[in-house]
């Protein structure tokens, strides 16, 4: 990360030229509060770097003024290539997009196991990488960065995996194992997080400095935006929604703990339950949506299943708005098809259980997102780190 004064003011510009789309050295200058000297030398090395680029104003900016037209600063798009990964349970999804932050192309490939070795998962994401570049005529040797998001207990400051659902091993350097084999710089986060990152760059976090965001995928995450930033917590481990305990010495939880919200709420708790209490519903590949699908008929066994999860979610929900009274909270996933943990009974509960002042609760919104989109935000994670990595080579070259 980025810590002397020139470096941070140099990502304070380069934030605020991406931010902008197109912009003057002057409005630079006034959204940052960094002199306008310091803005035109800073802008010239980045420039010099091929990181920005001058574009004409619109004409409409222009006016009937004489002299020099004005100039805009934008983000040079060619400068620098990424790909983001959302490792699924069963594939991976790959976003390719610029420095800008243009979606140049995706892909998508069934994974060989969902739970893999770091060696294994690492030789699949390049073989992955090359099919990806390769149908858009893109060589390899482009690749400034690779953002991955999966789930589970990650120190994303080291890419360290403590445990992932989708990892045979406990407590492994991933990132520098996969970067190893693949050639180029690994960033990895937690998928929930990255998610979040989404939000903020493409979603409904945009117009917010302050928002949460839960997931419901095979698992259930959650990514906080506190003050504009992500935070993650000291061992990079917080933000863990789906493992606070909602049930003392409750049900098993993949993690290998008991209790879990997960374990009441995820697909495989969903099925789990259904194995033992409605065993006349059918077993087939689409459980979850049998027993959803038996509850809405009016099958007392699955309806007491998924008013479980209903009310255990309610529960979770306003334990979040009570802890960090947020601006907003989204509810995303691949999940959303499934609609019994958005109904409106739930949300009531959510509002009976929440602090009560003279002011409404936070919204709570739902985003239906496939596997592309979470790419998507591993892909703007990777155009972060990327930008911080060329922006210390040009302090150092700048030193």
């Amino acid at each position: 990360m980025i810590q002397d004064q020139r470096g941070l003011s140099r990502k304070a510009i380069l934030d605020a030229i991406r931010s902008a789309g197109r912009i003057a050295r002057i409005d630079v200058a006034q959204a940052t509060g960094i002199s306008q000297a310091t803005v035109t030398t800073v802008t010239a090395e980045m420039l010099r770097d091929g990181l920005i680029e001058e574009i004409a104003a619109p004409a409409s900016d222009r006016g009937t003024k004489r002299g020099r037209p004005r100039v805009d600063l934008a983000i040079r798009g060619q400068a620098h290539l990424v790909a983001g990964v959302k490792v699924a349970h069963d594939t991976l999804s790959i976003a390719l997009m610029d420095f800008a932050g243009e979606l140049i192309g995706e892909y998508e490939t069934p994974l060989s196991a969902s739970v893999l070795s770091s060696a294994d998962m690492a030789g699949e994401l390049r073989t992955a990488l090359k099919a990806a570049l390769d149908k858009y005529a893109m060589p390899y040797s482009r690749l400034s960065g690779v953002g991955i998001g999966l789930a589970g207990f990650i120190d994303a400051s080291r890419g360290f995996v403590h445990w992932s659902p989708s990892l045979t091993e406990r407590n492994i350097p991933l990132q520098d194992i996969i970067s190893e084999k693949i050639e180029v710089p690994v960033f990895i986060d937690n998928d929930a997080n990255l998610v979040a990152v989404a939000e903020q760059y493409f979603g409904r976090g945009t117009e917010h400095t302050d928002f949460i965001v839960v997931t419901i995928e095979s698992g259930v995450g959650m990514g906080i935006v506190l003050n504009g930033q992500l935070y993650r917590g000291d061992r990079g481990c917080g933000a863990e929604f789906g493992h606070t305990k909602v049930q003392l010495d409750g049900a098993m939880c993949r993690c290998g703990q008991r209790g879990c919200l997960e374990a009441y709420v995820a697909d495989y708790a969903i099925e789990r339950e259904a194995a033992i209490s409605a065993p006349h519903i059918e077993e087939n590949d689409r459980r979850v949506a049998t027993v959803l699908q038996a509850a809405k008929d009016g099958d007392e066994a699955a309806l007491k299943i998924v008013n479980r999860a209903g009310r255990m979610f309610a529960m979770g929900l306003a334990n979040l708005v009570n802890v960090f009274d947020p601006q907003l909270i989204i509810l995303a996933g691949e999940r959303m098809q499934f609609d019994h943990l958005f109904e409106e009974s739930v949300f009531e509960d959510v509002r009976r259980q929440v602090v009560h002042v003279d002011l409404p609760p936070p919204e709570i919104v739902t985003h239906k997102w496939g596997d592309l989109m979470w790419a998507k935000g591993a892909a703007a994670y990777a155009i972060d780190q990327v930008a911080e990595r060329s922006l210390r080579e040009i302090g150092e070259n700048a030193g």
